[in-house]
């Protein structure tokens, strides 16, 4: 019988509820080298591992004209589509190692991923770590019952489940409590939503920051947005301290070196609604300035994602 150790994870109480960073594609347009554009990929993707955030946005807030033309992205060599990269990236760095492998083939995105970081989320766990919930990957080939999938689960020995599903899928799987069980292939939400543990993040692209907000995987969308701009109302103003807040589906929108008001004004929908300059904040139920009386002209996007989400988390986490 395997000998597992203890998890370095001790899960929160079962939630539904979501938190969801939205950050724009300007953010590497200053990065003049590959590695630059990594590292910095890499920086957001640690925030975003930290505070346990759900879900990331990435949206074009360039002017359309500037934008590059659909090409083949397995293919393409020169200048970087920026939406496309941050996905690329962030996608890769949330997948468990284990897979990475198999699921992402050599591309000129990831030439420099020796720099990336090591996210060292719940789901990325040790071969040793028992958890009641694993990422797997679908293998070729049947369990020797002949029925079912076999699995890999990062750990030293494949497992089999009952269900046929094609290899190269990944999948969240339930572990049994003992050995004459077998996993269950269960909803990627299931081990936040019933265990309380952060699963890690889902990836969405957005052409335009109004595509942000209107184009959430959630039914009823967003309830409750936060703009941030240095134009804002500072943070403690706007939300008290120790004031938690009462949403389903919370949504941060972070701007670029130019601010959010940059994107509005590159967002076609917008501007046929006069949407633009100070009137963007009309677009959030808050709309708030992380750190007043700054010492330096600008902060970085990944710097200010550090800020904000330290000052918001008592929104959802009280303790």
């Amino acid at each position: 019988m395997a000998t597992f150790k203890q998890p370095r994870f001790r899960p929160t109480e079962p939630r539904d509820w979501t938190v969801s960073v939205a950050v724009p594609t300007s953010i590497i347009g200053d990065c003049v080298t590959r590695e630059q554009r990594t590292t910095y990929a890499g920086r957001i993707a640690r925030v975003l591992a930290i505070f346990s955030v759900d879900e990331v946005v990435v949206y074009d807030d360039s002017p359309l004209e500037q934008r590059p033309a659909d090409v083949d992205r397995d293919a393409f060599t020169g200048d970087i589509d920026p939406a496309h990269f941050l996905e690329h990236i962030l996608t890769y760095l949330e997948t468990p190692p284990f897979m990475r492998k198999t699921l992402f083939p050599l591309h000129p995105n990831l030439r420099s991923q020796g720099l990336l970081p090591n996210l060292d989320m719940p789901h990325h766990p040790f071969k040793d770590e028992w958890l009641p919930y694993r990422e797997g990957l679908t293998l070729p080939g049947r369990p020797k019952s002949g029925n079912g999938t076999m699995v890999d689960i990062g750990m030293p020995e494949t497992v089999a489940i009952s269900e046929t599903i094609p290899p190269r899928t990944r999948l969240t799987l339930r572990m049994p409590d003992d050995e004459r069980g077998k996993p269950e292939p269960i909803h990627p939400a299931a081990p936040r939503t019933e265990g309380g543990y952060f699963w890690g993040y889902s990836v969405r692209k957005a052409a335009t920051v109004s595509g942000v907000l209107t184009e959430g995987p959630y039914e009823d969308g967003y309830d409750m947005s936060i703009g941030t701009s240095e134009r804002g109302t500072p943070l403690s103003q706007a939300f008290p301290e120790h004031q938690e807040a009462n949403f389903k589906h919370l949504l941060i929108v972070f701007g670029g070196p130019r601010g959010l008001e940059y994107a509005a004004m590159n967002d076609p929908e917008l501007s046929e609604m006069g949407i633009s300059g100070a009137r963007t904040r009309e677009l959030f139920d808050h709309w708030v300035n992380v750190l007043p009386s700054q010492g330096t002209r600008g902060i970085r996007t990944d710097e200010a994602m550090l800020i904000a989400l330290t000052g918001l988390r008592k929104l959802w986490d009280t303790t």
